[in-house]
């Protein structure tokens, strides 16, 4: 699969889940915000074994998702890679493989992988209520949370893995 870009900002969520939407909506507006080219912006309600389809052929990809931690405090953001998470309700399901391994299978089927993986997490208060509106614990930190996640994606795009040239 050739993308026409080298790089994919995905944001993950169902939006009509309270803060669970948080992901596609953080990755709508980067679009608007962000000077780069070569950047893809998608969104999708998807884990496991779907989110393959979606990243093939990416040189590299930034996931932005909600995530619910046991003492977790709404609104704070986290840079994290595959490597140091479990599960989020969205990259790993009890009905589907878990996220790494299907990054993992992805490789043993040699697939366009992408070289590259960051995720950034957004600690969320509600996700089980349907609501397109934000909880009030998040709606107050909105424009702080969109701050931080735009500061991460471009220090993510400025690292020295990629050719000036190709973003």
């Amino acid at each position: 699969m050739m993308n026409k870009n080298r790089i994919l900002i995905h944001g993950i969520g169902n939006e009509i889940l309270t803060d669970d939407g948080i992901g596609p909506n953080l990755v709508k507006r980067l679009k608007d915000n962000l000077i780069k080219n070569n950047i893809d912006f998608e969104t999708a309600f998807v884990g496991g074994l779907e989110l393959l389809e979606y990243i093939q052929g990416y040189h590299t990809v930034i996931f932005i998702d909600a995530i619910r931690t046991k003492d977790g405090i709404p609104g704070t953001v986290y840079q994290l890679s595959p490597e140091n998470f479990n599960t989020t309700i969205h990259l790993s399901s009890i009905h589907d493989v878990s996220f790494l391994t299907s990054i993992a299978l992805g490789k043993k089927l040699g697939l366009d992988m992408p070289q590259f993986i960051y995720i950034i997490a957004v600690e969320i208060f509600e996700d089980r209520i349907f609501d397109d509106n934000f909880s009030p614990q998040i709606q107050e930190k909105y424009e702080e949370i969109f701050n931080e996640v735009k500061e991460i994606t471009e220090r993510i795009l400025s690292t020295n893995h990629f050719d000036v040239a190709e973003i």
